[in-house]
């Protein structure tokens, strides 16, 4: 019953190169590259993108021409196609004055000539990789980067496929940056140092807005809630978690009928603030007096949280905008984006705990995920239904973003395995989370690269890329191993 709010979407741009003396010299070679190059087009719109296709670019005065064009057309990632070889005054004035990610695309048609057959015109069909060194070695003369080079043929490539895919998904990540609102409301939880962060330099570095809004704003939307927007919302999240009988936490009880439709109400209530103020994600913490309808509200807000997390809509506690982001990133690349932190190891199996008491992705959990109430939310004040899962059991990847002494963010990026096994039935989220070479010497090195102690967590591993995401948007990172 829950689906996506926000669309998964990019707009890769993608421009073939060649050299235009070719044409006089070999009939029929610029139609045959020209399906190749559409060819590729097609695989790239496969990946849920949008494509913006330059055409051929075969001469420098063709180059310069198409940079209006390029800037105008608000791409995310240029793919430059190198469908045969091509002098560097074909590229130059795009990677210079085209400040956008920029991929070379080598993928020959043939994976070999047959060599009883070959000639000239065949060769030329599959020079893809001749000006690559060409290519990258004018861009860093030009003080220019080129993000990647994607080497292999057009088809029947899985390999060059997947590559291709990540570009596209980066894209998409890009794209949900710019522009993007990500709330902060209330303040850290009280000394918290590591959860504070500058909105100007948050803006300044991932190209978001950050609206500052009061619990009062929620508030005022709450009280317009209607009973029949409850009973709707009753039923989804009926439908979306169990309710089991309690375990072994005093804490944790079976989830009770007021706790449920408080939770309901609550979460009416984000969905319209969430419109209200057309927000990407929120970060947030507030207290509130006691027995306060502030402190009521803005303590049950974990169900709704995780519905909206489903949804595309990232939601963290502890006013933590920073792995807010984090949890956004990971969205857009589709592997999920939970609240996370460090919980007890398990020295006996080799594994840690990671989950937290917040909201999480409601996508990635390993099975249906569960409903408790909480008599107390351990060091913060209220009580009310939490959310209680696993992430899917494979592969995990975590994002930490942190900053550095000068204020500078920092991408500190891990990968693991999450492991069949019972999680303690706190009402809050918890992953058997296995690392390489053994679980504590990883999270000593995680630990000393100086993160938060908060990180999102997704499935998948993905290090890699995310160290991609953090290259374009030019953020230092460490992958922990």
């Amino acid at each position: 019953m829950i689906e996506r709010k926000n669309k998964r979407t990019g707009r890769i741009g993608i421009f073939a190169v060649a050299h235009a003396t070719y044409w006089a010299q070999f009939d029929g070679l610029l139609d045959n590259i020209m399906g190749y190059h559409k060819d590729f087009c097609n695989m790239v719109e496969k990946n849920d993108v949008e494509v913006v296709d330059f055409g051929m670019i075969d001469s420098s005065e063709k180059a310069f021409a198409a940079v209006p064009q390029m800037l105008a057309a608000d791409v995310d990632v240029i793919f430059c196609n190198m469908v045969t070889y091509a002098t560097s005054s074909v590229f130059a004035p795009i990677v210079k004055q085209v400040d956008k990610p920029m991929v070379l695309i080598a993928l020959q048609p043939l994976k070999a000539m047959d060599y009883t057959k070959a000639c000239t015109f065949m060769q030329l069909e599959n020079d893809n990789i001749c000006s690559v060194p060409e290519f990258t070695g004018v861009a860093i003369r030009m003080g220019k980067k080129i993000n990647d080079v994607v080497i292999g043929t057009l088809y029947d490539d899985p390999e060059a496929q997947k590559e291709v895919a990540t570009w596209c998904d980066i894209a998409k990540v890009l794209r949900s940056l710019r522009g993007a609102r990500m709330g902060l409301m209330g303040h850290v939880l009280e000394a918290m140092y590591d959860m504070h962060a500058d909105p100007t330099a948050i803006a300044s570095t991932f190209g978001v807005h950050v609206p500052l809004l009061e619990i009062e704003d929620v508030i005022e939307v709450y009280n317009t809630v209607t009973q029949e927007e409850i009973d709707a919302k009753v039923k989804v999240i009926e439908a979306e978690f169990d309710m089991p009988d309690p375990g072994s936490d005093p804490v944790a009880t079976k989830l009770t009928q007021p706790d449920l439709l408080q939770a309901a109400h609550s979460a009416v209530a984000l969905d319209k603030f969430i419109e209200k103020y057309n927000l990407t994600g929120l970060a947030y913490y507030y207290e509130g007096s006691e027995d306060s309808l502030s402190r009521k509200v803005a303590t049950t807000f974990i169900v709704g949280n995780s519905i909206l997390n489903a949804q595309g809509i990232p939601m963290c506690g502890e006013f933590d905008i920073k792995t807010c982001i984090a949890m956004l990133i990971m969205d857009r690349l589709d592997i999920g984006g939970s609240f996370a932190e460090f919980h007890p190891f398990d020295f006996k199996e080799d594994f840690i705990l990671v989950g937290h008491d917040g909201p999480h992705h409601l996508r990635i959990a390993e099975g249906k995920p569960v409903l408790r109430s909480l008599s107390k939310y351990h060091g913060k004040p209220g009580s009310g239904a939490s959310v209680e899962f696993k992430i899917k059991e494979g592969p995990i990847t975590m994002l930490g973003i942190t900053q550095n002494a000068n204020g500078g963010f920092k991408f500190v990026i891990g990968e693991g395995t999450s492991k069949a096994g019972p999680i303690p039935p706190t009402g809050n989220t918890n992953t058997r989370g296995f690392f390489e070479p053994t679980t504590k010497e990883f999270i000593k090195k995680w630990v000393m690269e100086g993160p938060t102690h908060h990180y999102a967590l997704g499935v998948g591993h993905h290090a890699d890329t995310i160290a991609k995401i953090a290259e374009v948007l030019g953020i230092e990172y460490v992958i922990v191993r």
